[in-house]
């Protein structure tokens, strides 16, 4: 069975990984970009199923009138991957509340607002999958990248939580939990706040070289994580959580088990609050 995807950020990464996918599988993929250029090159990837739109998923009016537009020009949307999202590298302290906040409103409020705008249809027809890419960072945080684990925490915390509420209109949701992976996320994508306290050189200096260093050699591929991606569309029951990467496995894995060490540690004070 073929579907109509609509994928954001499909210039490069993971989204363009999700996209060739999908076209190879036969299915109509709706992809969004920031530039003309991009947008030719993404349509040139098959004459009939490839269909660019140009977009900025922080301008609440511009989704909502692609969603819609979409929906009439190119058919139903049966599966959204909200992938657009880059990366901040820096302290939290280091990091300038500007630098903040753009940050979230690309990861977490653009995002949400391509969720927002697909849902009326999905809801209406009763059926539909929505996917957003998260991060292993959404799992277990970081040094030296708390802008970025802090709008995936969100993200996933919103999945989480929508979940439930549409799962009676026969809509899906899955975040993707992504590891490491050969795109340029550590690269060109990702913004770096400036250095600007020395008491910071010696946690942040060593993160940085080494995240510079991993760039073109991560473990994870992309065109397996799409694979993967595809599989679970169509499930009958797809998971609310994917993971993708060993990596990821490892790290979320750890990060789950420090949180029950402190949650079997303090259990008598957790317990002592109530009336």
């Amino acid at each position: 069975m073929t579907h109509t995807f609509l994928i954001t950020g499909v210039s490069g990464g993971l989204g363009r990984a999700f996209a060739v996918a999908a076209l190879e599988a036969g299915h109509t993929v709706a992809g969004t970009v920031r530039t003309e250029a991009d947008a030719t090159a993404f349509a040139a990837l098959h004459p009939s199923r490839a269909h660019a739109r140009l977009l900025d998923v922080t301008d609440d009016d511009a989704v909502v009138a692609v969603v819609t537009e979409v929906e009439e020009a190119v058919g139903p949307v049966d599966v959204l991957i909200a992938n657009a999202g880059y990366g901040v590298e820096g302290t939290f302290e280091e990091t300038p509340l500007p630098v903040l906040q753009t940050q979230f409103a690309t990861n977490v409020f653009g995002a949400a607002a391509t969720i927002q705008a697909v849902l009326p249809f999905m809801r209406a027809r009763r059926r539909g999958h929505i996917m957003a890419v998260t991060s292993m960072g959404g799992l277990a945080g970081f040094p030296g990248v708390s802008a970025y684990c802090g709008s995936k925490y969100a993200l996933e915390g919103l999945l989480e939580s929508l979940a439930p509420e549409v799962a009676g209109f026969g809509i899906h949701v899955t975040a993707l939990a992504p590891g490491s992976f050969r795109t340029d996320w550590a690269g060109r994508s990702m913004t770096r706040a400036p250095r600007t306290i020395a008491d910071y050189d010696e946690v942040f200096g060593p993160i940085r070289a080494a995240r510079q260093r991993a760039s073109g050699n991560q473990l994870g591929d992309p065109a397996r994580a799409a694979a993967a991606v595809l599989r679970i569309v169509g499930a009958a029951e797809p998971p609310r959580h994917l993971v993708l990467g060993s990596d990821a496995l490892r790290v979320v894995r750890t990060a789950r088990e420090a949180v029950d060490r402190d949650i079997a540690a303090w259990e008598e004070l957790s317990l002592s609050t109530d009336f």
